[in-house]
């Protein structure tokens, strides 16, 4: 009983540091202050939401080269996510990231589906080297990303809004928050590097 009593005491002090000193850090990996508190494209798509995270990275490249990877994004045949998929595939999520820009995907219009597991995802808004919003079906998640050029680089925002409707979901959602930002740091480098390589190409050459 003391051995199990201790493990719940650990428990409660180790989520209780997390949700004090490292939630938002966590959360806000790469934004700026005005960033994670600004009202982005793509929230009016979920008010109220019960959890949020802003996360953001700088692009030595203009929208433009930034734009295709966020395009095709998705599932295979789409260009993956960028992240690890080894992980994502042991999920079911069938992602294959690719290094080419796949032009058979590089006209998202809304209303088109994806598939990230269970969740069915629509497009909600686009505005092409600017704004690409994903929504869930069930209406609970919405998924925008904004970019922001300025003097030939571009800050690219991926914002996370979510609704989350029972207790076990919001309790659900403590451990996957540190998750999340071990997925989304690499996606977010693998962008960059993509587009930083896309933009020093030849622009006869980008699209063979």
């Amino acid at each position: 009983m003391r051995r199990r009593d201790g493990t719940v005491v650990l428990g409660a002090g180790v989520v209780s540091l997390y949700l004090v000193a490292l939630r938002h850090p966590v959360l806000t990996w790469g934004a700026t202050t005005e960033e994670a508190n600004s009202r982005l494209p793509g929230d009016e798509l979920l008010e109220g939401a019960d959890g949020v995270s802003t996360r953001a990275i700088t692009i030595n490249a203009p929208a433009s080269a930034v734009w295709p990877w966020l395009a095709q994004m998705g599932p295979a045949p789409r260009g993956g996510a960028y992240t690890y998929d080894w992980i994502e595939n042991l999920l079911g999520l069938n992602m294959h990231s690719t290094d080419e820009v796949l032009e058979e995907f590089q006209h998202p219009t809304v209303g088109d589906t994806i598939g990230f597991g269970s969740n069915q995802m629509r497009l909600e808004r686009v505005e092409p080297e600017h704004v690409l919003a994903w929504r869930s079906v069930d209406r609970n998640w919405v998924w925008a990303f904004i970019l922001r050029e300025e003097g030939g680089t571009t800050r690219l925002i991926s914002r996370n809004r979510f609704r989350l409707p029972t207790l076990a979901s919001r309790i659900g959602m403590v451990p996957m928050e540190p998750g999340s930002l071990v997925m989304e740091r690499k996606m977010l480098l693998g962008i960059k590097e993509r587009a930083e390589r896309l933009a020093s190409t030849p622009a006869l050459t980008r699209h063979p």
